[in-house]
């Protein structure tokens, strides 16, 4: 009886492993294309709403989904409460969320050097950069729907032929 509490267990611990890793694997492109429309609505809040970088991340973080709107919430907070510049501001903002964030090293990459970049030129210059950040985006949106596409489904199923696995080699 106990043997077999125990193999339940260990599957029930190896499938939530494969769910879990494939959760991370489907979060990836989902956020890749919340930051992307996020761009796109801080270009609109640049270009015809003439809103402080402040206030527009503020506006931001209401209208996105979880954890992206949680970054730009940072993000705000961070521009408006210490005498810190947009970039540092931005990069905090990163590092703070990182856990909850999906995106690989490459794409937390692209989106750091538009924070160099943020607040530093005129509008016309702005609206270049953050067009040129979505296109970077977009490709790696690409990659990331064809990696889901091709490991999501392996990655539930070897969680749970692992835990079996597992059970057949402890008994």
């Amino acid at each position: 009886m106990i043997k077999l509490i125990g193999a339940a267990c260990i599957l029930v611990a190896c499938t939530w492993v494969g769910m879990e890793a494939s959760r991370q694997i489907s979060q990836r492109p989902k956020q890749l294309r919340y930051f992307r429309s996020a761009l796109q609505a801080l270009e609109a809040e640049i270009m015809y709403g003439h809103a402080p970088l402040q206030e527009a991340a503020v506006r931001l973080s209401k209208q996105l989904p979880k954890p992206v709107n949680m970054f730009f919430q940072t993000f705000a907070e961070k521009l408006q409460g210490q005498e810190v510049t947009v970039k540092a501001a931005w990069d905090e903002s990163f590092v703070e969320l990182q856990p909850l964030l999906a995106l690989k090293e490459n794409e937390v990459e692209i989106l750091s050097q538009f924070g160099e970049t943020l607040g530093k030129h005129d509008r016309y210059q702005q609206q270049k950069q953050i067009i040129l950040t979505m296109s970077h985006l977009e490709r790696e949106e690409n990659e990331a729907l064809q990696y889901q596409n091709k490991y999501e489904k392996m990655v539930k199923s070897l969680g749970f032929l692992g835990g079996l696995l597992l059970i057949i080699l402890l008994v």
